[in-house]
Protein backbone atom coordinates (compact mmCIF):
# COMPACT_ATOMS: atom_id res chain seq x y z
CA UNK A 1 0.00 0.00 0.00
CA UNK A 2 1.00 3.76 -0.85
CA UNK A 3 3.38 4.68 2.21
CA UNK A 4 1.86 8.30 1.45
CA UNK A 5 -1.79 9.05 1.98
CA UNK A 6 -3.63 10.93 -0.30
CA UNK A 7 -5.04 12.35 3.05
CA UNK A 8 -4.61 11.96 6.64
CA UNK A 9 -7.52 10.57 8.84
CA UNK A 10 -6.41 12.18 12.77
CA UNK A 11 -8.62 11.36 15.87
CA UNK A 12 -10.55 14.38 16.83
CA UNK A 13 -8.12 16.61 18.31
CA UNK A 14 -9.30 19.44 21.72
CA UNK A 15 -9.31 22.81 19.80
CA UNK A 16 -10.84 25.80 20.42
CA UNK A 17 -14.87 26.41 21.14
CA UNK A 18 -15.26 27.66 17.37
CA UNK A 19 -12.95 24.79 15.74
CA UNK A 20 -15.07 22.41 17.74
CA UNK A 21 -18.33 23.89 16.15
CA UNK A 22 -16.78 24.33 12.77
CA UNK A 23 -15.95 20.11 13.06
CA UNK A 24 -19.24 18.91 14.49
CA UNK A 25 -20.91 21.09 11.94
CA UNK A 26 -18.96 20.00 8.75
CA UNK A 27 -19.82 16.98 9.99
CA UNK A 28 -23.30 17.11 10.12
CA UNK A 29 -23.39 18.36 6.40
CA UNK A 30 -21.46 15.86 5.44
CA UNK A 31 -23.95 13.34 7.25
CA UNK A 32 -26.82 15.52 5.68
CA UNK A 33 -25.32 14.59 2.04
CA UNK A 34 -24.67 11.20 2.45
CA UNK A 35 -28.16 10.53 3.76
CA UNK A 36 -30.19 12.46 0.93
CA UNK A 37 -27.40 13.27 -1.48
CA UNK A 38 -27.82 14.55 -4.51
CA UNK A 39 -28.97 17.44 -2.64
CA UNK A 40 -29.43 21.24 -2.61
CA UNK A 41 -27.49 23.44 -0.32
CA UNK A 42 -31.07 25.50 0.53
CA UNK A 43 -32.18 21.46 1.95
CA UNK A 44 -29.63 21.13 3.84
CA UNK A 45 -29.52 24.38 5.21
CA UNK A 46 -33.33 23.33 6.26
CA UNK A 47 -32.60 19.67 7.39
CA UNK A 48 -30.12 20.77 9.53
CA UNK A 49 -30.72 24.32 10.64
CA UNK A 50 -27.51 25.80 9.86
CA UNK A 51 -27.53 28.97 7.78
CA UNK A 52 -27.52 28.85 4.27
CA UNK A 53 -23.84 30.94 4.37
CA UNK A 54 -22.31 28.46 6.85
CA UNK A 55 -24.19 25.27 4.42
CA UNK A 56 -22.53 26.83 1.53
CA UNK A 57 -18.98 27.81 3.18
CA UNK A 58 -19.07 23.89 4.35
CA UNK A 59 -19.58 22.31 1.50
CA UNK A 60 -17.05 24.66 -0.47
CA UNK A 61 -14.81 23.17 2.21
CA UNK A 62 -16.26 19.76 1.66
CA UNK A 63 -15.54 19.92 -1.98
CA UNK A 64 -12.17 21.18 -1.45
CA UNK A 65 -10.91 18.10 0.33
CA UNK A 66 -12.19 16.01 -2.40
CA UNK A 67 -15.22 14.13 0.04
CA UNK A 68 -18.33 15.79 -2.31
CA UNK A 69 -18.84 17.46 -5.57
CA UNK A 70 -21.78 18.90 -7.48
CA UNK A 71 -24.06 17.29 -9.68
CA UNK A 72 -23.58 17.93 -13.16
CA UNK A 73 -26.60 19.27 -14.38
CA UNK A 74 -28.19 22.01 -12.44
CA UNK A 75 -32.09 21.59 -11.62
CA UNK A 76 -34.67 24.11 -11.47
CA UNK A 77 -37.16 23.88 -8.89
CA UNK A 78 -40.45 22.92 -10.53
CA UNK A 79 -38.57 24.17 -13.86
CA UNK A 80 -39.10 27.79 -12.78
CA UNK A 81 -36.32 30.08 -10.58
CA UNK A 82 -32.57 30.19 -9.97
CA UNK A 83 -31.53 26.71 -10.93
CA UNK A 84 -29.51 25.15 -7.97
CA UNK A 85 -26.73 22.73 -8.03
CA UNK A 86 -27.07 19.48 -5.67
CA UNK A 87 -24.27 18.17 -4.11
CA UNK A 88 -23.33 14.81 -3.38
CA UNK A 89 -20.67 12.18 -1.96
CA UNK A 90 -17.47 12.02 -4.24
CA UNK A 91 -17.29 7.98 -4.15
CA UNK A 92 -15.61 7.63 -6.97
CA UNK A 93 -12.02 9.59 -5.84
CA UNK A 94 -10.85 8.10 -2.34
CA UNK A 95 -11.46 4.42 -1.15
CA UNK A 96 -10.30 3.23 2.48
CA UNK A 97 -9.41 -0.40 3.45
CA UNK A 98 -11.07 -2.54 5.47
CA UNK A 99 -9.84 -5.15 7.77
CA UNK A 100 -11.71 -7.78 9.81
CA UNK A 101 -9.70 -10.61 11.52
CA UNK A 102 -11.92 -13.64 12.66
CA UNK A 103 -10.63 -16.95 13.84
CA UNK A 104 -10.40 -19.03 10.50
CA UNK A 105 -9.17 -16.00 8.10
CA UNK A 106 -8.98 -12.49 7.65
CA UNK A 107 -11.17 -10.05 5.08
CA UNK A 108 -9.80 -7.60 3.35
CA UNK A 109 -11.56 -4.90 1.23
CA UNK A 110 -11.74 -1.67 -0.34
CA UNK A 111 -15.24 0.68 0.29
CA UNK A 112 -16.13 3.69 -1.30
CA UNK A 113 -17.55 6.69 1.21
CA UNK A 114 -20.62 5.41 0.72
CA UNK A 115 -19.79 1.96 2.65
CA UNK A 116 -19.78 0.15 -0.69
CA UNK A 117 -17.48 -2.86 -1.43
CA UNK A 118 -15.57 -2.61 -4.37
CA UNK A 119 -12.85 -5.20 -4.35
CA UNK A 120 -12.81 -8.34 -1.05
CA UNK A 121 -10.44 -11.06 -1.08
CA UNK A 122 -10.47 -13.85 1.90
CA UNK A 123 -7.09 -15.25 2.99
CA UNK A 124 -7.49 -17.69 5.43
CA UNK A 125 -4.53 -18.39 8.51
CA UNK A 126 -2.00 -20.28 8.09
CA UNK A 127 -0.96 -19.39 11.94
CA UNK A 128 -2.67 -16.79 13.77
CA UNK A 129 0.62 -14.89 15.38
CA UNK A 130 -0.61 -11.55 14.94
CA UNK A 131 2.68 -10.48 13.57
CA UNK A 132 1.94 -12.64 10.20
CA UNK A 133 -2.03 -11.66 10.60
CA UNK A 134 -1.06 -8.49 9.89
CA UNK A 135 1.34 -8.59 6.90
CA UNK A 136 -0.59 -10.63 5.29
CA UNK A 137 -3.63 -8.39 5.70
CA UNK A 138 -1.09 -5.76 4.80
CA UNK A 139 -0.47 -7.40 1.10
CA UNK A 140 -3.85 -8.30 0.64
CA UNK A 141 -4.85 -4.04 0.48
CA UNK A 142 -1.88 -3.55 -1.28
CA UNK A 143 -3.07 -6.13 -3.94
CA UNK A 144 -6.38 -4.94 -3.97
CA UNK A 145 -5.08 -1.13 -4.46
CA UNK A 146 -2.92 -2.09 -7.46
CA UNK A 147 -6.04 -3.25 -8.95
CA UNK A 148 -7.85 0.03 -8.38
CA UNK A 149 -5.99 2.49 -10.53
CA UNK A 150 -7.02 6.06 -9.50
CA UNK A 151 -8.22 5.51 -6.14
CA UNK A 152 -6.26 6.81 -3.20
CA UNK A 153 -6.65 5.42 0.01
CA UNK A 154 -7.79 8.11 3.27
CA UNK A 155 -7.24 5.15 5.86
CA UNK A 156 -7.54 1.93 7.15
CA UNK A 157 -10.04 0.08 9.77
CA UNK A 158 -9.61 -2.89 11.42
CA UNK A 159 -12.75 -4.68 13.09
CA UNK A 160 -12.25 -7.92 15.47
CA UNK A 161 -13.55 -9.70 17.88
CA UNK A 162 -13.07 -9.99 21.15
CA UNK A 163 -11.80 -7.17 23.74
CA UNK A 164 -10.71 -4.47 21.45
CA UNK A 165 -9.32 -0.97 23.17
CA UNK A 166 -10.00 1.42 20.43
CA UNK A 167 -8.16 4.61 22.10
CA UNK A 168 -5.26 2.76 21.67
CA UNK A 169 -6.08 0.71 18.83
CA UNK A 170 -4.87 -2.05 20.41
CA UNK A 171 -6.52 -6.05 21.10
CA UNK A 172 -6.49 -6.24 24.82
CA UNK A 173 -7.41 -10.19 24.48
CA UNK A 174 -8.90 -12.21 22.14
CA UNK A 175 -8.68 -15.59 23.41
CA UNK A 176 -9.86 -18.32 20.31
CA UNK A 177 -6.65 -16.47 18.49
CA UNK A 178 -4.20 -16.26 21.23
CA UNK A 179 -3.82 -12.37 20.84
CA UNK A 180 -3.12 -10.17 24.46
CA UNK A 181 -2.04 -6.70 23.98
CA UNK A 182 -1.80 -7.02 20.14
CA UNK A 183 -0.58 -2.75 19.42
CA UNK A 184 -2.73 -3.49 15.94
CA UNK A 185 -2.68 0.08 15.21
CA UNK A 186 1.03 0.49 15.70
CA UNK A 187 1.86 -2.87 13.58
CA UNK A 188 -0.78 -2.19 10.25
CA UNK A 189 -0.23 1.26 10.40
CA UNK A 190 3.76 0.46 9.89
CA UNK A 191 3.16 -1.74 7.10
CA UNK A 192 0.88 0.54 5.37
CA UNK A 193 1.94 3.77 5.62
CA UNK A 194 -2.04 4.83 6.49
CA UNK A 195 -4.19 6.17 9.22
CA UNK A 196 -5.30 3.04 10.95
CA UNK A 197 -8.35 2.72 13.12
CA UNK A 198 -9.45 -0.33 15.50
CA UNK A 199 -12.51 -1.40 16.90
CA UNK A 200 -14.43 -4.30 18.17
CA UNK A 201 -16.98 -5.51 15.50
CA UNK A 202 -19.99 -5.38 16.86
CA UNK A 203 -19.46 -1.75 17.64
CA UNK A 204 -18.42 -1.28 13.87
CA UNK A 205 -21.29 -2.71 12.60
CA UNK A 206 -23.26 -0.38 14.69
CA UNK A 207 -21.51 2.30 13.03
CA UNK A 208 -22.27 1.16 9.51
CA UNK A 209 -25.81 0.43 10.04
CA UNK A 210 -26.30 4.06 11.22
CA UNK A 211 -24.55 5.26 8.56
CA UNK A 212 -25.33 3.13 5.86
CA UNK A 213 -27.96 0.38 6.68
CA UNK A 214 -31.25 0.34 7.98
CA UNK A 215 -30.66 1.61 11.30
CA UNK A 216 -30.19 5.01 10.09
CA UNK A 217 -32.31 8.08 11.89
CA UNK A 218 -32.78 5.34 14.89
CA UNK A 219 -32.14 7.31 18.28
CA UNK A 220 -30.89 3.75 19.82
CA UNK A 221 -29.59 0.74 18.14
CA UNK A 222 -28.43 -2.84 19.62
CA UNK A 223 -26.58 -4.88 17.36
CA UNK A 224 -25.93 -8.24 18.10
CA UNK A 225 -22.76 -10.49 16.55
CA UNK A 226 -22.97 -14.33 16.46
CA UNK A 227 -19.60 -15.93 14.73
CA UNK A 228 -17.52 -17.92 16.84
CA UNK A 229 -17.31 -14.85 18.64
CA UNK A 230 -20.49 -13.49 20.46
CA UNK A 231 -20.55 -10.07 21.01
CA UNK A 232 -23.03 -6.85 21.17
CA UNK A 233 -23.00 -2.96 20.61
CA UNK A 234 -25.20 -0.27 21.71
CA UNK A 235 -25.52 2.95 20.47
CA UNK A 236 -28.10 5.76 21.47
CA UNK A 237 -27.99 9.13 19.82
CA UNK A 238 -25.28 8.53 17.32
CA UNK A 239 -22.78 7.33 20.36
CA UNK A 240 -21.82 4.02 20.71
CA UNK A 241 -21.25 2.68 24.51
CA UNK A 242 -17.49 2.00 24.85
CA UNK A 243 -17.30 1.49 28.77
CA UNK A 244 -13.62 1.53 30.50
CA UNK A 245 -11.07 0.45 28.31
CA UNK A 246 -14.02 -0.32 25.40
CA UNK A 247 -15.32 -3.19 27.58
CA UNK A 248 -18.65 -2.76 26.96
CA UNK A 249 -20.37 -5.51 25.08
CA UNK A 250 -18.84 -8.38 26.62
CA UNK A 251 -21.68 -11.28 26.40
CA UNK A 252 -19.77 -14.07 25.78
CA UNK A 253 -20.34 -15.71 28.85
CA UNK A 254 -24.25 -15.06 29.54
CA UNK A 255 -25.57 -18.50 30.96
CA UNK A 256 -27.92 -20.06 28.18
CA UNK A 257 -31.46 -21.91 29.80
CA UNK A 258 -30.98 -25.42 29.17
CA UNK A 259 -26.91 -25.17 27.36
CA UNK A 260 -25.15 -27.98 27.50
CA UNK A 261 -21.82 -27.10 26.01
CA UNK A 262 -19.13 -26.47 28.44
CA UNK A 263 -16.91 -23.56 28.51
CA UNK A 264 -13.42 -22.65 29.30
CA UNK A 265 -14.35 -20.93 32.27
CA UNK A 266 -15.22 -23.73 33.78
CA UNK A 267 -19.62 -23.18 33.38
CA UNK A 268 -21.63 -24.80 31.03
CA UNK A 269 -24.25 -23.13 28.48
CA UNK A 270 -22.21 -19.68 28.36
CA UNK A 271 -23.59 -17.93 25.48
CA UNK A 272 -20.47 -17.79 22.92
CA UNK A 273 -19.82 -21.83 23.19
CA UNK A 274 -23.51 -22.22 22.89
CA UNK A 275 -23.91 -20.05 19.51
CA UNK A 276 -20.13 -20.32 17.99
CA UNK A 277 -19.84 -21.36 15.12
CA UNK A 278 -16.98 -24.33 15.80
CA UNK A 279 -20.12 -25.55 17.96
CA UNK A 280 -22.84 -25.38 14.71
CA UNK A 281 -20.45 -27.19 12.83
CA UNK A 282 -19.56 -30.22 15.15
CA UNK A 283 -23.24 -30.35 15.66
CA UNK A 284 -23.79 -30.80 11.83
CA UNK A 285 -20.41 -32.82 11.77
CA UNK A 286 -21.99 -35.42 14.26
CA UNK A 287 -25.45 -35.03 12.07
CA UNK A 288 -23.94 -35.92 9.07
CA UNK A 289 -24.60 -33.06 7.21
CA UNK A 290 -21.07 -32.33 6.65
CA UNK A 291 -17.60 -33.37 7.32
CA UNK A 292 -15.88 -29.59 7.69
CA UNK A 293 -15.76 -27.15 9.92
CA UNK A 294 -16.91 -24.25 7.45
CA UNK A 295 -20.24 -22.81 8.86
CA UNK A 296 -21.32 -21.70 5.27
CA UNK A 297 -21.56 -25.72 4.00
CA UNK A 298 -24.02 -25.81 6.88
CA UNK A 299 -25.74 -22.93 5.01
CA UNK A 300 -25.50 -24.58 1.76
CA UNK A 301 -27.35 -27.90 2.89
CA UNK A 302 -30.20 -26.14 4.05
CA UNK A 303 -30.59 -24.48 0.62
CA UNK A 304 -30.21 -27.61 -0.85
CA UNK A 305 -33.06 -28.85 0.93
CA UNK A 306 -31.61 -30.69 4.25
CA UNK A 307 -33.95 -30.54 6.84
CA UNK A 308 -31.35 -31.84 9.50
CA UNK A 309 -29.04 -28.88 8.16
CA UNK A 310 -32.36 -26.24 8.42
CA UNK A 311 -33.10 -27.18 11.99
CA UNK A 312 -29.53 -27.18 13.27
CA UNK A 313 -29.94 -23.44 11.70
CA UNK A 314 -33.20 -22.39 13.61
CA UNK A 315 -32.25 -23.78 16.69
CA UNK A 316 -29.16 -21.58 16.63
CA UNK A 317 -31.45 -18.71 15.85
CA UNK A 318 -33.82 -19.53 18.42
CA UNK A 319 -30.92 -19.67 20.90
CA UNK A 320 -29.57 -15.71 19.64
CA UNK A 321 -32.98 -14.53 20.09
CA UNK A 322 -33.62 -15.43 23.05
CA UNK A 323 -30.40 -13.61 23.97
CA UNK A 324 -31.83 -10.75 21.67
CA UNK A 325 -34.66 -10.42 23.73
CA UNK A 326 -33.29 -10.29 26.94
CA UNK A 327 -31.09 -7.62 25.83
CA UNK A 328 -34.33 -5.69 24.44
CA UNK A 329 -35.85 -6.08 28.36
CA UNK A 330 -32.22 -4.49 29.66
CA UNK A 331 -31.58 -1.97 27.11
CA UNK A 332 -35.00 -0.98 25.18
CA UNK A 333 -33.15 0.22 22.14
CA UNK A 334 -35.38 1.18 19.28
CA UNK A 335 -34.15 -1.42 16.80
CA UNK A 336 -32.21 -4.81 17.07
CA UNK A 337 -29.87 -5.66 14.41
CA UNK A 338 -28.55 -9.33 14.02
CA UNK A 339 -25.59 -10.76 12.13
CA UNK A 340 -26.31 -14.30 12.08
CA UNK A 341 -25.42 -16.76 9.30
CA UNK A 342 -28.69 -18.43 9.54
CA UNK A 343 -30.93 -15.01 10.18
CA UNK A 344 -29.28 -13.69 6.90
CA UNK A 345 -30.63 -16.69 4.46
CA UNK A 346 -33.52 -18.00 5.68
CA UNK A 347 -36.79 -16.63 6.36
CA UNK A 348 -37.41 -19.65 9.12
CA UNK A 349 -34.38 -18.30 11.29
CA UNK A 350 -35.68 -14.83 11.80
CA UNK A 351 -38.95 -16.09 12.57
CA UNK A 352 -37.49 -17.84 15.06
CA UNK A 353 -35.41 -15.13 16.22
CA UNK A 354 -38.00 -13.16 16.44
CA UNK A 355 -40.61 -15.47 17.82
CA UNK A 356 -37.84 -16.21 20.63
CA UNK A 357 -37.35 -12.31 21.30
CA UNK A 358 -40.56 -11.57 21.91
CA UNK A 359 -43.53 -11.25 19.41
CA UNK A 360 -44.29 -7.75 20.74
CA UNK A 361 -41.24 -6.40 20.03
CA UNK A 362 -40.54 -9.03 16.50
CA UNK A 363 -40.79 -5.89 14.26
CA UNK A 364 -37.69 -3.92 15.85
CA UNK A 365 -35.90 -7.35 15.27
CA UNK A 366 -34.10 -6.95 12.46
CA UNK A 367 -31.09 -9.12 10.12
CA UNK A 368 -27.77 -7.42 8.94
CA UNK A 369 -28.18 -4.88 6.30
CA UNK A 370 -24.64 -6.37 4.63
CA UNK A 371 -25.65 -10.22 3.66
CA UNK A 372 -23.40 -10.45 0.75
CA UNK A 373 -20.18 -7.96 2.96
CA UNK A 374 -21.16 -7.71 6.27
CA UNK A 375 -17.47 -8.25 7.18
CA UNK A 376 -16.06 -5.97 4.76
CA UNK A 377 -18.18 -3.38 5.84
CA UNK A 378 -17.38 -3.53 9.25
CA UNK A 379 -13.84 -3.10 8.71
CA UNK A 380 -14.47 -0.40 6.21
CA UNK A 381 -16.86 1.12 9.04
CA UNK A 382 -14.45 1.69 11.61
CA UNK A 383 -12.54 4.53 9.41
CA UNK A 384 -15.57 5.62 7.63
CA UNK A 385 -16.54 6.59 11.32
CA UNK A 386 -14.36 8.72 11.50
CA UNK A 387 -14.09 10.38 8.93
CA UNK A 388 -17.91 11.06 9.11
CA UNK A 389 -17.59 12.13 12.72
CA UNK A 390 -14.37 14.53 11.70
CA UNK A 391 -14.52 15.16 7.43
CA UNK A 392 -12.12 18.52 8.64
CA UNK A 393 -9.56 15.54 9.81
CA UNK A 394 -9.33 14.46 6.67
CA UNK A 395 -6.37 16.87 5.22
CA UNK A 396 -3.62 18.76 7.71
CA UNK A 397 -4.45 22.28 5.43
CA UNK A 398 -8.10 22.27 6.63
CA UNK A 399 -7.07 22.12 10.24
Amino acid sequence: MPRTAASTLVSPVPRAADSDRRRTSASVVLRSVLEHGPVARSTIARLTGLSPASVTEHCARLAGLGLIREEAAPRRSNGVGRPHVPVDVDSERFVVGGVHVAVPYTTVALLDLRGRVLAERRLKHERTDPGRVLARAAEGLDALLAQAPGRRPLGVGVAVGGWVDREAGTVVEHELLGWREVPVRELLGARTGLPVHVDGHARALVNGERLFGRARGSRSVLHLFVGNVVDAAFATHDEVHYGPRSQAGAIAHLPVPGGTEPCACGRTGCLQVELSERTLCRRARAAGVIDGVNPMHVVAAAAAGDAAALRLLVERARTTGRAAGLLLDVLNPEIVVVTEVGVMHFEDCLTALREAAGIRRAAAVLPTSFPESVLAVAGGSVVLDVLYRDPLGASPEAI
